[in-house]
């Protein structure tokens, strides 16, 4: 079986919201685990990663990925560096053509960036503290200072925790209403003193108000058991291993947006 991916109508550049089917891991990894520092097999993991590479076109040398920290840091991508030896970020945008973007996630929401006028393509990982925090308005910039413009980028929310599923306590909520008291729109009564938090939303309305045009490859990564990795998941069945699906966007050729 290879790689499996999830594309995004209308969306050129060569990309993939990979599965976690398609791959090599065993056990708690199977079998498209995609994370280098989550325990399982590095020789897995790089064959994993290099089926979801081949997928979007891409070289598998040429694809690098980060260090995530959950903060609002982003890098500019102009040569690729080895497996595993990404800085410390959450997002990286490039305008080197056949460079590909990888983040890895397990609920947290990854997104994708491209202005195909230029070629320049970003991405992100997004969890509730570094979509609070700006990382999708710092990918916006960054973007902007190799030559892109908000109002030709198109921004791609792929798989993530849904709403149903993320329950929140009341520091996110506090964090949240600090910031903005209309985002409590993205909070929907739970249990006692408990909201369920609407991140694929939350993102979506942070990234249009930076006048970017948004889609969505919906799926709930926390309730979805057969075609996603969860961290939330995980820890509701007492913890143990967990792998990460990744997602990935490639920097086409130059004269070339389309896949």
């Amino acid at each position: 079986m290879s790689a499996e991916a999830l594309r995004a109508p209308g969306f050129a550049a060569p990309h993939g919201f990979f599965t976690r089917r398609g791959g090599v891991s065993a056990g708690p990894y199977a079998t498209l685990n995609c994370s280098l520092s989550g325990g399982d097999d590095r020789a897995a993991v790089l064959e994993n990663r290099a089926r979801a590479a081949g997928a979007v076109g891409a070289d598998p040398a040429r694809l690098v990925g980060l260090t995530q920290v959950h903060g609002a840091e982003v890098v500019q991508v102009v040569a690729p560096w080895p497996p595993g030896a990404g800085p410390r970020a959450d997002a990286m945008v490039t305008d080197v053509p056949g460079v590909a973007l990888g983040i890895v996630t397990a609920d947290c929401a990854p997104v994708l960036f491209h202005d195909p006028a230029m070629g320049a393509v970003g991405a992100a990982h997004a969890g509730w503290r570094g979509a609070l925090a700006g990382i999708l308005e710092a990918t916006l910039a960054a973007m902007a200072a190799i030559g892109a413009a908000p109002s030709r980028i198109r921004a791609v929310i792929g798989p993530c925790i849904a709403q149903a599923s993320y329950e929140v306590g009341p520091d996110l909520r506090e964090a949240l209403l600090a910031r903005a008291p209309d985002d409590a729109r993205f909070l929907a009564p739970g249990r006692p003193g408990r909201w369920q938090f609407d991140l694929r939303g939350y993102c979506a309305a942070r990234l249009r108000a930076a006048g970017v045009s948004v889609g969505a490859v919906e799926a709930d990564t926390c309730a979805d058991a057969v075609r996603f990795f969860s961290h939330r998941r995980r820890v509701r069945a007492g913890g143990g291993p967990i792998g990460h699906q990744i997602s990935l966007v490639a920097c086409p050729p130059r004269g070339r947006d389309a896949a």
